[in-house]
Order: C-alpha cells, then structure tokens, then sequence
C-alpha cells in the first residue's frame, strides 16, 4: 500500500464516523420540522446513530451493574465521566452493561479483539452496540465523533494520552452526556480500576478447563488519595460477574438489581 493510499485508509474511518452523525442529525431536524417528514431507507448503522441521538441526555447517573456499584462504594456511574480500566475486558464489560441494559448505546473504538459473544453474556445488547475496530491515527477524532450520538464509548489509546486531549474531550462528555471507558491510563479519570491480582478456577491435575476467575481489584477515585480493593469474580462459575461475598445472580435479574443501584 503506498503512502497515499494508506492515508486515504486512516481518513475514511473518521469520515465514516462523521457522515453517519450528519445522516442522523440533518433525518432528526426534518422529522421535527415536519411531523409528516418520512426518513428515507437508511443503512443499519444510521439507523443506529439515529436512535442514539434520540435517546441522548445530559449530566446523569447512568444505570450501573450491581458489581461496578459495589466497587464504586454504592455511587453510579455517571455521564460527562471517564472511567479507566487495566487489566479486565470483563470489566470494561461489567462497566458498559449496566447502561446498555436499560437501552443505552455504545461504541468500542480500537479494540479488534473486543469479544462481542462474552459481552453479549455479561448483558450488553449486541443491537445497539457500533464496533469501530481500527480508527488508525484519528482514533481520538472518532471517538469525538461517536461521542456525539452514544450514551458510552470504549476506547484503546494507541498511545499515551495527553492533558490536553484529555480535557478537550471531557469537555465534550460533559456537554452531551456521555460516559467514556479507557482501556488504560487516562489522564483525569473519575475511577480508575486496576486488577492487582488473581487466581482461576477450574484446572484438575493438568486436567479441565478455566471456569472462573477471582480478582482483588484495585479502586482509585479521582479525588481519593488511597485505593480501595475489592474482591469480584469476573467471571464466577455461573458465568456472572458479582462480588466473591455475594450470592449467585442470574442474569435476568440484572435488571432489578441495576435498577436498584442506579
């Protein structure tokens, strides 16, 4: 691939980003002006960037999964924040499910490897979930974009994040709502969680298969000078992911619980 073409790679995932939030904004403006205004055929991905735009909100608890809560001392998770995460996709997980069952959207930019199926298990709604896989250079421009239109969006830094665009883009989160979660270090993160140890279940003498994993989870708040631990199965045997002091849960109690926390 020559220079210019690869150039031409990196723009488009941007420009895609950008084309689908002006498709969904300029359909959302004619509806309104217009009661009668009926949208043309629209590709599923504006048909989901539409949506989110009509469920968008400002400065709010956002619905949160009893085992995020529990790390978070009882608190919700909140829009206009980012969370950071080291060392658990099941936790970036745990952390987009909450808002995602009570029919939020989401975004994961950069993350080629983001297990959709085992998401699907921890209680996110694969139907309002977009996958921006390889943003190349303008991955921060994208995630600006998305959010835009998604309640949460999920990023992997390519590289280290500075002051700056940190805070031009948390400018953004607060204006619209939105609630960013960083695989990694980010600078000004309302929690940062970390999994400073953990030990899996399920291997015999050589034999079986991992079942479970218990955590020690590290949890630093924004303002907190000491870190907090906790102990979280991600996931426990049943496949849910709860504290290790807690009784099993099944997932379709979720939503009672989150409704509960949040």
């Amino acid at each position: 691939m020559t220079g210019s073409e690869e150039a031409g790679g990196r723009v488009t995932a941007l420009d895609h980003a950008r084309l689908l939030l002006a498709r969904a904004k300029a359909q959302k403006g004619a509806a309104e002006a217009d009661p009668g205004y009926e949208a043309p055929t629209r590709v599923p991905s504006v048909a989901r960037v539409q949506q989110a735009l009509d469920t968008a909100g400002v400065d709010r608890e956002l619905p949160t999964h009893p085992a995020v809560g529990e790390l978070l001392a009882g608190a919700s998770l909140r829009g206009g924040s980012v969370y950071s995460v080291r060392g658990s996709a099941a936790l970036v997980m745990a952390l987009m499910a909450g808002p995602s069952a009570e029919g939020a959207w989401c975004g994961v930019v950069g993350v080629p490897s983001f297990g959709a199926e085992a998401a699907r298990g921890l209680g996110v709604d694969l139907e309002r979930l977009v996958l921006v896989p390889d943003p190349g250079p303008e991955w921060l421009s994208v995630v600006a974009a998305l959010v835009d239109a998604l309640t949460v969006v999920v990023v992997r830094p390519p590289g280290e994040v500075t002051p700056g665009e940190a805070s031009r883009l948390a400018a953004r989160l607060r204006t619209r709502g939105a609630m960013l979660i960083a695989y990694g270090s980010w600078p000004g993160s309302e929690a940062r969680f970390e999994i400073e140890s953990n030990t899996w279940t399920g291997l015999g003498d050589g034999e079986g298969l991992l079942a479970a994993r218990r955590a020690t989870v590290a949890v630093t708040g924004r303002r907190a000078a000491v870190r907090a631990r906790h102990e979280l199965w991600l996931p426990a045997p049943d496949g849910t992911i709860r504290s290790t002091g807690t009784a099993e849960a099944r997932p379709e109690e979720w939503a009672d619980q989150i409704g509960a926390v949040g």
